[in-house]
């Protein structure tokens, strides 16, 4: 199998550009500086598998100009960086998979934001285990969503029907995902479920 496309999903780190929920608590200065401790964590964590080949790292912002893409870039040999570009989620991570697999064809790709403090190198390790038998992994969050959603190998080209019409942000992004999928034949692997960090309460366990 070839090493597969991972897609970091994130927003750029700037005041009032990120993390608004947690900014209507903590204000916008104070959720950039969680923002951009989550984003580096999350590089770190992917970066230390990028150097090995175990996956191609690829990074998908929104709210950066096209300079400061460019110099965070410069600090991030093993990976490429896109804008994330106009639409809902949805749509936003389906065009990154058909980037992913025009760049890799054949490749399996993982999307991933950077809400997870606890990610370590084995999380993803284990997706791409599981995508050498499955065609879809998730990891459920338990706010009801996912953390991690993997596509097995593929020719060029993404299925509408993960990333179309579905609430995102809602309690039933998980649920929904599952009952499409199912209702296709496929039945997802799990990972391990994960606490994303959203809400002031999120992190209360962080920060203990």
């Amino acid at each position: 199998m070839s090493a597969p496309v991972l897609v970091v999903m994130t927003r750029w780190p700037a005041s009032g550009r990120c993390k608004r929920r947690l900014a209507r608590s903590l204000g916008p200065s104070a959720a950039a500086r969680i923002q951009a401790r989550l984003i580096s964590h999350t590089l770190t964590v992917a970066q230390s598998l990028a150097q090995h080949g175990q996956l191609h790292l690829h990074i998908a912002i929104s709210g950066a100009g096209r300079r400061a893409r460019r110099r965070w870039l410069c600090s991030l040999p093993e990976a490429t960086i896109s804008e994330q570009g106009r639409g809902d989620l949805g749509n936003r991570m389906r065009r990154e998979v058909l980037r992913a697999r025009s760049a890799h064809p054949g490749a399996p790709v993982m999307l991933i934001g950077t809400d997870l403090p606890d990610l370590s190198p084995r999380d993803l390790i284990r997706a791409i285990e599981l995508l050498q038998n499955s065609p879809l992994v998730l990891g459920p969050s338990r706010d009801g969503g996912y953390w991690l959603m993997g596509l097995g190998a593929a020719p060029a080209g993404a299925p509408r029907w993960p990333f179309h019409s579905i609430p995102w942000g809602s309690e039933q992004v998980f649920h929904l995902t599952w009952e499409r999928a199912c209702r296709r034949g496929l039945t997802p692997a799990l990972l391990d479920a994960r606490n994303d960090i959203d809400r002031i309460e999120d992190l209360e366990a962080w920060m203990a």
